[in-house]
């Protein structure tokens, strides 16, 4: 059965905005990737934007940490996104913790143009504390999708992720051997194991 939607052409498009949050290694880029893929096989225009900081597997291409692969294009700030996404139906944003505040609004106005937008980003840094845009993304969205890491020390699900190596950066991109999913209980225990060794 068609839906208004269909019937009516592009020009009556519905936008909405959705987020996927977690913490590292809990499926967010995964996630995002499968609903873009999703979106290309049903022949729809998609467009998936990252921040060009984030190197750690490829410069342009968005990679999960099971190594699916997307083609993406890197860009400094929010505003390059608005730019860029001209005559698409679905814009997928990856590691949108790391973007400016200004992300907030230029996903209120793609949506305003009719245009599904899916956003995938930690929801709280190494500190647990709420990162960057995140709070207000997942405000504005019609559709909030948490997932969950398993927690290396109990197997109960991840809380946050745990930083390992000796930082105070907020913003520090690294893999296994700088981070760890840990549950609540857990993460509190390490961080009392670091403050005995200090």
């Amino acid at each position: 059965m068609f839906s208004e939607r269909d019937t009516q052409g592009p020009s009556r498009r519905r936008g909405s905005i959705e987020v996927v949050c977690g913490s590292m290694f809990s499926g967010k880029t995964e996630e995002l990737i499968r609903r873009m893929k999703r979106a290309q096989f049903a022949h729809q225009r998609v467009e998936i934007y990252k921040p060009a900081i984030d190197v750690r597997y490829s410069v342009e291409d968005v990679v999960s940490h099971d190594h699916n692969v997307i083609q993406s294009t890197p860009v400094d700030s929010s505003q390059q996104i608005l730019l860029l996404a001209d005559d698409i139906d679905v814009v997928g944003i990856d590691e949108a913790q790391f973007f400016d505040m200004g992300i907030v609004d230029v996903c209120e106005q793609l949506a305003a143009r009719g245009i599904r937008v899916i956003c995938a980003g930690l929801d709280m840094d190494f500190k647990g504390v709420p990162f960057g845009p995140m709070p207000a993304l997942m405000a504005i969205a019609e559709d909030v999708y948490k997932t969950h890491a398993i927690c290396v020390h109990c197997g109960d699900l991840a809380y946050v992720s745990h930083r390992l190596v000796h930082s105070d950066k907020r913003v520090l991109l690294g893999e296994t051997d700088s981070y760890e999913p840990l549950c609540r209980a857990c993460y509190r225990k390490a961080l009392e194991l670091e403050e005995v060794k200090e």
